[in-house]
């Protein structure tokens, strides 16, 4: 769950609105820290082979199915997404990481 402005945002909400976009083969929606929000959205997209995907594009798509607190406000384009041993993606390892680098 993502805590953003007092509100709460479902990460697997965000996730299966950006799942429709056809460039998008993986993507995983995290909670980084945010002065004044608390935490803010950022979706980690892994793209299908010769796509691309700008921010604009992103938030366009998901302003007309979400609520405008829940459209993710970064987007960082990765070539995969790290995982457990069952497959499952490691949200905490990408957070880790995005927090140590901003």
């Amino acid at each position: 769950m993502i805590i953003s402005g007092g509100e709460n945002i479902a990460s697997s909400e965000v996730e299966r609105v950006i799942y429709e976009l056809p460039e998008v083969r993986e993507v995983a929606v995290i909670g980084l820290r945010d002065g004044r929000w608390g935490e803010r959205p950022v979706a980690i997209v892994v793209l299908t082979e010769g796509a691309r995907l700008e921010l604009p594009a992103l938030t366009e798509h998901c302003r007309a199915r979400l609520a405008s607190f829940k459209v993710p406000k970064e987007l960082i384009i990765r070539d995969s997404l790290p995982r457990n041993p069952s497959g499952k993606i490691l949200k905490r390892v990408l957070r880790a990481e995005l927090e140590t680098v901003a």
